[in-house]
C-alpha cells in the first residue's frame, strides 16, 4: 500500500543516538507513514540499527544530497519529509503537513528550536526562522516537506557536498511559495556547542555568502568540516 508520508532520514555514524531518534517516530509509523533510513558509509554500527528501527535501511553514495535522493527514489509517497538524525519533529508533524498542503501550498518546512539553553542559540533560531520566512529559503534543520511529483519535477536535490537544501528551495521557490509553519521542530545544538557559538554563526554566514558568490561547493564542505566524496 502507498503511504501518504515517507520520512527519509540520512545518516553518517549516528549509532549512539540513532535508536532513540527513531524510536520518536512510531506515532507517525502507526498513523500510516513509512520512516527510510539512508546511510552514507557509516563506521560504526548505524546501519544495523537503522534496519531494525525503520521500515526501510539502504545504502547511497555519501552526501546529503545522493542520500535523500535515495531515499525518496526507494519510498514512493504523496509527501516527502527529509529529517536530519539530530532532529525531532513536533507529536503533530504529519498533521501540521495536510493542513499546510490542503491550503494549495506544495511544499515547507517548520520553524526550528535549537535544544540548549543558551540564549545566544535561542536568537540564532529566531534569526534564522525569520530569515527563511522572509527568503523562503530552508535550511536542512528545519525539516523540508514537498508533494514527491514537484520533488521530482525539480530533479530531486542537487548532487551538492553543501548548500543542498539552499539549492532546492531555490529550485521549488519558482514552483511555488513555502508554507513555513510555526510548528517547531527541536535540532541538537551539538555543532554549536562542539565548535563554540559564535565561530559557528560566523563559518555559517561566510559560507553561504560564499555560495552565493558563486564558490565551488566542495571547497565550502571541506571548510564546513564535510568529507566530500
Amino acid at each position: 500500500m502507498r503511504p501518504h508520508l515517507c520520512i527519509v532520514i540520512p545518516v553518517l555514524d549516528e549509532a549512539r543516538t540513532l535508536a532513540r531518534r527513531l524510536n520518536t517516530l512510531e506515532p507517525f509509523r502507526r498513523r500510516g507513514a513509512r520512516v527510510v533510513v539512508v546511510d552514507g558509509g557509516s563506521a560504526d554500527d548505524t546501519f544495523a540499527i537503522a534496519r531494525q528501527h525503520a521500515d526501510l535501511a539502504l545504502a547511497a553514495p555519501r552526501g546529503r544530497a545522493s542520500q535523500m535522493n535515495a531515499g525518496a527514489a526507494a519510498c514512493p509517497a504523496d509527501v516527502l519529509l527529509f529529517l536530519h538524525a539530530d532532529t525531532a519533529l513536533p507529536a503533530d508533524a504529519d498533521h501540521a503537513i495536510d493542513t499546510a498542503l490542503s491550503t494549495g501550498r506544495r511544499w515547507g518546512r517548520f520553524d526550528v528550536h535549537i535544544d540548549s539553553s543558551r540564549s545566544m542559540l535561542r536568537v540564532v533560531a529566531t534569526a534564522m526562522n525569520l530569515r527563511s520566512r522572509w527568503s523562503g529559503i530552508a535550511t536542512g534543520d528545519q525539516a523540508l516537506f514537498v508533494q514527491q511529483e514537484l520533488f521530482w519535477r525539480v530533479g530531486g536535490y542537487p548532487e551538492l557536498p553543501l548548500m543542498e537544501d539552499i539549492a532546492i528551495c531555490r529550485l521549488l521557490k519558482r514552483q511555488g511559495h513555502p508554507a513555513c509553519l510555526r510548528e517547531r521542530v527541536t535540532t541538537s545544538a551539538r555543532r554549536w556547542e562542539r565548535h563554540g557559538v559564535w565561530r559557528t554563526i560566523f563559518l555559517m554566514w561566510r559560507l553561504r555568502a560564499a555560495y552565493f558568490l558563486g564558490v565551488d561547493p566542495r571547497r565550502l564542505a571541506v571548510q564546513y568540516g564535510y568529507r566530500p566524496r
